[in-house]
C-alpha cells in the first residue's frame, strides 16, 4: 500500500537539533513550494547584516532598499526571492494572503505600491530538496514540523525564532532549544 503524497507547502520546518554542522543548524524553514518534484524553501531567522540597496544593483523604491536582506538557503545564492504580504491577496501561492516571487519587475511594482498593511521580506538563495528527499529527511527524524503563520514569517527579530517555536510546542521541545549550541559546553 503506498502512502498518498502529503505537501508541507505553508508548514515551517525546524531543526530538530540533528542538524549541526550544516547550514540548517537551528534554522526556521518556510516550505514555498512542495510536491512530488520536490521542494521549495526560504531560511527566515538568518538575516544577513546587509540591506537590499547595498546589494542591488536595481532602480528600487527606498522602502524596499531599506529591507534587509535574508539568507534563504544554501542553494543559488545569487538568486532572488521574495514574500509578500497584504490584507487580501486572492492569488497568494504560499498560504492565505502569502505569496513567493521571483520577478525584480514586480518586486518594483509592489514596492511602487507600498501600502502600510504590506510586508515584503527579500532572500538570496533557498533551500531545495529533489523528489523524496524532503521525505527521507523527516522519516530520519532531522526536521520538525510547524503550521506557519504570517506573524511568525515577518517576526520582527527573527534570529530568536527557533527558540520561540520550540518553547511554544511543549515541554519536550524546549529541551531541545535550551541545548547550548556546543554540546562540549553541556
Amino acid at each position: 500500500m503506498t502512502q498518498e503524497f502529503k505537501s508541507l507547502r505553508g508548514h515551517l520546518l525546524l531543526d530538530s537539533g540533528e542538524l549541526r554542522g550544516s547550514f540548517f543548524n537551528r534554522s526556521v524553514v518556510l516550505i514555498c513550494q512542495h510536491d512530488a518534484q520536490g521542494a521549495f524553501g526560504l531560511v527566515l531567522n538568518q538575516p544577513s547584516p546587509n540591506k537590499i540597496g547595498e546589494m542591488l544593483v536595481a532602480d528600487l523604491p527606498d522602502a524596499i532598499k531599506d529591507l534587509n536582506l535574508f539568507l534563504g538557503g544554501p542553494v543559488q545564492t545569487s538568486a532572488l526571492s521574495y514574500l509578500h504580504s497584504d490584507i487580501f491577496l486572492p492569488d497568494a501561492n504560499v498560504m492565505t494572503n502569502l505569496s513567493l516571487g521571483h520577478s525584480l519587475e514586480e518586486l518594483v511594482d509592489l514596492g511602487g505600491s507600498f501600502a502600510p498593511s504590506q510586508q515584503i521580506r527579500l532572500f538570496a538563495g533557498y533551500a531545495g530538496w529533489s523528489p523524496g528527499q524532503l521525505e527521507s529527511e523527516l522519516k530520519r527524524k532531522a526536521w520538525l514540523t510547524h503550521p506557519a503563520s504570517l506573524d511568525l514569517v515577518f517576526r520582527e527579530n527573527p534570529s530568536d525564532l527557533w527558540n520561540e517555536i520550540l518553547r511554544a510546542k511543549g515541554w519536550k521541545y524546549r529541551l531541545i532549544g535550551s541545548a547550548p549550541e556546543d554540546l562540549s559546553l553541556n
